[in-house]
């Protein structure tokens, strides 16, 4: 289905071609000054110097074979060349109607199915998530979806920190808790056990413990970190006993994460880490060196990256250290053999911290030179701010900690949780049930509504508002949608997909014209990894219903075709609505 715009360029392409322009000129875009039309077109400025011809008389002569389209209800050439459009009632309810009735919308995807990975979450092994991970999880989960609704096959991967220093801090914290364990046995020789010798608990303190002696300057802390450099060199050359408890760590990491991550509607297809790509860093590293990619820098194995357009020099990229340990680059290269190896995908979008823009530089450019990617590979990374405080700096507890995600969410939920229990008569168990979902929503829209690479402010109040550009508001406004049809429904009516009809009330096409840009938006929102072209569109199409809403007596309308038109435009608002929303992977709760 074509959008609104490529209609309207159709019409302009061949009026201009009538009046002896080319083509090229007929670019349409939505008016920036609503007030005065709702679609513009600029061409004939642009054309003016090739034609050597006054900008306002090229636009008079494509205006003037435009007055008998039917597309348009006023069409005018106003000096000094612009050509204002506004669209005809019967044009603009005939493309909703279709839009209600068509697949996605109309929505299509052009260039066809690709298989994509999509690189995000970032969790540690071992370490509960924290407000840190919070961006990562939320905009990753919603490009993956976008994706996903295109038409692509798309793999989410968490990517775990699993084969680092913190292994070794743990399994040697755990040798001075426990060393009568069979692992810290040297000459034990029985298999070992299949259940592990801590819980989550236990091991959430376990680690933040061990970190912390490790960076004591004392001569216990330098040999205590000293034994886990050794226990993790250990566990990556094989060692039995570090093994197992390397995979009870695992274990009881991954359910909690995973516990974790449902708590946020986030969920990854693969639960690989550091450590599926050891097997390959050898080989990928070797292969550098032997085909003149990689050389010896003081002792250390590096690629060099620079390239003569750059506009400042950037460092080369160390693939293996001196003492022969492998780094955060030689990892996601070797992830990438194996990601080649076994998916073979189009297209992979990596989901970071915007501060680590120089290591996915090295990281893309080694991969492309090393031949593990083709040189036109479609890599992209997707760089986001940081969620700050009300003060402006990093998000911390108020004690000045790190605050974890859970304590997060739950701060968010009982801010919801207070407002519908002020403003609804609603036992407390309905109220803990549309808080969980109506708080998740706050949470993610407050995330998603800002550009990626923006830094924003987490406003517990703002986002939990059930007013203005919030995630509260959509829903509301989602519930006010689906309490009307059901009275519809309830009064003898049946909802039928496409029985819009045309009238003057301008709040009615002022919906229809949010409506229509749905196809527009997800095409943008999926090229440019921009979930927060979504939150833009829904938030205008919510405040265009509450605009046609206040304007009309639905219900109360005593024509029936024209209330039933009302009841198709409210449903096809619905399901747009709902389609987005599950884009941002939120939900709506039933009633607010």
């Amino acid at each position: 289905m074509k959008t609104v715009i490529e209609l309207i360029t159709e019409e302009l392409e061949v009026a201009f071609t009538k009046a002896g322009v080319d083509t090229s000129y007929a670019k349409v875009n939505i008016s920036n000054r609503p007030d005065l039309c709702e679609y513009q077109c600029n061409g004939a400025m642009a054309a003016a110097k090739a034609l050597k011809k006054a900008p306002f008389m090229i636009a008079d002569d494509v205006v003037a074979n435009l007055q008998d389209s039917k597309l348009f209800s006023k069409i005018e050439s106003v000096k000094p060349g612009f050509i204002n459009m506004t669209v005809s009632p019967e044009f603009i309810t005939g493309y909703v109607n279709e839009m209600a009735k068509t697949e996605k919308f109309g929505y299509v995807n052009a260039e066809g199915n690709k298989t994509v990975i999509v690189d995000y979450g970032g969790a540690n092994a071992a370490k509960p998530l924290h407000v840190g991970h919070l961006r990562s999880a939320v905009i990753g989960e919603s490009v993956k979806r976008i994706n996903n609704y295109v038409g692509n096959k798309t793999i989410g991967d968490v990517h775990l920190g699993d084969w680092g220093l913190q292994m070794g801090l743990i399994i040697e914290e755990l040798r001075d808790r426990k060393p009568d364990l069979c692992y810290f046995d040297e000459s034990y020789t029985g298999e070992y056990p299949s259940e592990a010798p801590f819980t989550i608990s236990e091991l959430e303190e376990i680690y933040p413990a061990a970190s912390k002696k490790s960076k004591e300057d004392t001569d216990e802390g330098r040999a205590f970190k000293e034994r886990a450099h050794l226990s993790t060199l250990k566990l990556q050359q094989g060692d039995k006993a570090c093994r197992a408890l390397w995979h009870h760590i695992m274990t009881i990491s991954k359910a909690d994460l995973k516990k974790n991550y449902d708590n946020l509607n986030v969920s990854f297809e693969l639960w690989k880490g550091e450590s599926d790509a050891q097997p390959y860093i050898e080989e990928m590293v070797d292969k550098m060196i032997a085909d003149g990619i990689a050389h010896e820098s003081q002792g250390a194995i590096v690629v060099d990256i620079q390239e003569e357009t750059d506009s400042k020099e950037l460092p080369p990229c160390i693939v293996r250290k001196s003492d022969g340990a492998a780094l955060y680059a030689t990892s996601d290269l070797a992830t990438l053999v194996e990601r080649e190896k076994l998916y073979s995908p189009d297209a992979y979008v990596y989901l970071a911290d915007k501060r680590q823009e120089l290591h996915y530089t090295q990281f893309f450019r080694v991969a492309k030179k090393a031949g593990i990617v083709k040189p036109d590979a479609n890599l992209t990374f997707v760089g986001f701010g940081t969620m700050n405080g009300k003060d402006g700096k990093p998000f911390k507890t108020r004690a000045g900690g790190v605050m974890r995600l859970e304590h997060l969410i739950a701060d968010i939920n009982e801010a919801v949780y207070n407002k519908v229990k002020d403003n609804r008569d609603v036992s407390d168990e309905e109220a803990k049930n549309i808080s969980k979902i109506v708080g998740l929503a706050a949470l993610k829209y407050g995330d998603l509504s800002n550009q990626a690479s923006k830094d924003y402010v987490f406003d517990v109040d703002r986002f939990a508002s059930f007013e203005g550009n919030t995630g509260p508001y959509i829903l509301y406004t989602i519930v006010r949608i689906k309490s009307i049809i059901n009275k519809y429904i309830e009064q003898g009516g049946k909802v039928e997909a496409g029985a819009i009809l045309p009238t003057d009330k301008d709040s009615q096409k002022a919906l229809s014209l949010s409506l229509v840009k749905f196809a527009d938006v997800i095409d943008s929102a999926y090229h440019d990894n921009a979930p927060h072209r979504i939150c833009q569109y829904i938030y205008e199409v919510s405040n265009a219903f509450n605009g046609f809403y206040h304007d009309t007596k639905i219900l109360a309308e005593e024509n029936v075709s024209l209330k039933a038109g009302y009841v198709s435009l409210l449903d096809l608002t619905k399901r747009v609505l709902e389609t987005c929303i599950d884009l941002l992977a939120f939900e709506c709760p039933e009633r607010m």
